[in-house]
């Protein structure tokens, strides 16, 4: 399993501590990264011990993942609803003092749209992450998704907005990232945001952007993994 950033032992327990808020019968909706990774396994070790339920990829990554643990798969178009979504971010707003409490930015894993939709279904969205994550402010470069004609046009509305947009390049070809949807990626540098609503509600009224990786009042819990045990952040 390729993790990045924090300890696998804090990721490992955020993820199998969410996990167990699984019941039977439940949708799941699975996220990507590598700490939701530990998730799925523990949702796959919990199906063989007699749990039922089906899961939800949000990318070709978690359905890989899923497959592997043997996880049950459906699509949101053939529930009802979905009970519970798992899914890590890049950074969490930490300040409990703040009205961005619990935002996050989602999508160094480029699977960000379709997360979105499926957290945004969810009755109960719970982000794992490790310490690592925890900013007092949102910070880092926003991933926002654009169709292909539309990334220049993007970018430039993006530098009028404040911000430095980055084609995000691929690592392992000639040429830029290509999401699952068949799309660009641009990595979008506003400093600190102390807004996210407002960048957010922004970003999505720019015309060619498909979505942008500001996830603001979704979240329901965040689990952190720690070296000896995981702390909970309700919001």
């Amino acid at each position: 399993m390729k993790t990045t950033g924090g300890s696998d032992a804090a990721k490992r327990r955020a993820g199998e501590r969410a996990a167990e808020r699984a019941e039977d019968g439940f949708v799941v909706g699975l996220g990507t990264g590598s700490t939701t990774a530990y998730a799925i396994d523990a949702l796959g070790r919990a199906i063989d011990d007699g749990l039922e339920i089906r899961g939800i990829p949000t990318s070709f990554q978690s359905r890989q993942t899923a497959l592997e643990a043997s996880v049950p798969l459906t699509t949101l178009e053939e529930v009802d609803g979905v009970d519970l979504a798992i899914d890590g971010a890049d950074q969490v707003a930490d300040d409990s003092t703040a009205d961005a409490y619990g935002a996050l930015i989602k999508g160094g894993g480029g699977a960000h749209t379709r997360e979105k939709l499926v957290d945004a279904a969810a009755d109960e969205f719970v982000v794992v992450a490790d310490p690592s994550k925890l900013a007092p402010t949102l910070e880092r470069s926003v991933p926002v998704e654009v169709i292909p004609d539309a990334y220049s046009v993007v970018s430039e509305r993006v530098r009028e907005l404040g911000g430095d947009p980055t084609l995000r390049a691929a690592e392992c070809k000639d040429g830029p990232v290509v999401t699952d949807n068949g799309n660009l990626l641009l990595d979008c540098a506003f400093g600190s945001i102390d807004d996210p609503e407002g960048v957010a509600s922004t970003l999505a009224r720019v015309p060619g952007v498909l979505e942008h990786g500001l996830f603001v009042d979704l979240a329901d819990i965040t689990y952190v993994g720690t070296d000896d045990g995981v702390e909970t952040r309700e919001y």
